[in-house]
């Protein structure tokens, strides 16, 4: 299984991701490579510059690349490679092409009221008030059409997230 977990920013997807990887052993994270630099907080990812970025899309080392918020993002082939279940963290807007690359991808939309995005948004301090007002307008953007998934509202506790995110990768939880 190879689990994208997509959704606005501020919704929790990295604490889920990190406590899901705890609770399951097996499970596997597919770093993210990411053209910003490496200790800019947040995620665990690696970070490269624009032109090494370009030049491993070149060689076709990613499975998936796409941009957002002025940066680039590519999930390596190698990472989703091997035995068992992989989650990544994905984007809302490159999901027709990660479903096309990827068959058999299980979504994860994870998402939170917009008072919450708005607190932990700013909690993170990583953007300026108007980057936080952009990232909340576009915090609604659904899920391009035809894209089965999951939902996880992540409103409460980040145990009770990581348990909610845990049932919505199991393969008997239907997708919609």
């Amino acid at each position: 299984m190879i689990a994208a977990v997509v959704g606005p920013s501020g919704a929790g997807k990295d604490t889920l991701i990190e406590g899901a990887l705890a609770a399951w052993p097996a499970l596997r994270l597919a770093r993210r490579v990411i053209t910003r630099p490496s200790d800019s907080g947040g995620e665990d990812f690696d970070g490269v510059t624009t032109d090494e970025f370009a030049r491993m899309q070149r060689d076709g080392l990613f499975a998936l690349d796409w941009q957002a918020h002025g940066l680039c993002y590519g999930i390596p082939r190698d990472q989703l490679a091997g035995d068992g279940p992989v989650i990544f963290n994905g984007s809302r807007a490159a999901l027709p092409q990660a479903v096309a690359r990827l068959p058999g991808l299980r979504v994860v939309l994870v998402t939170a009221p917009t008072a919450l995005l708005a607190r932990r948004l700013a909690a993170r301090g990583r953007e300026t008030e108007d980057d936080i007002a952009a990232r909340l307008d576009r915090a609604g953007f659904a899920l391009p059409p035809g894209i089965a998934h999951v939902t996880v509202v992540n409103d409460a506790s980040p145990e009770q997230g990581i348990a909610r995110l845990l049932t919505a990768l199991q393969p008997d939880n239907v997708l919609r």
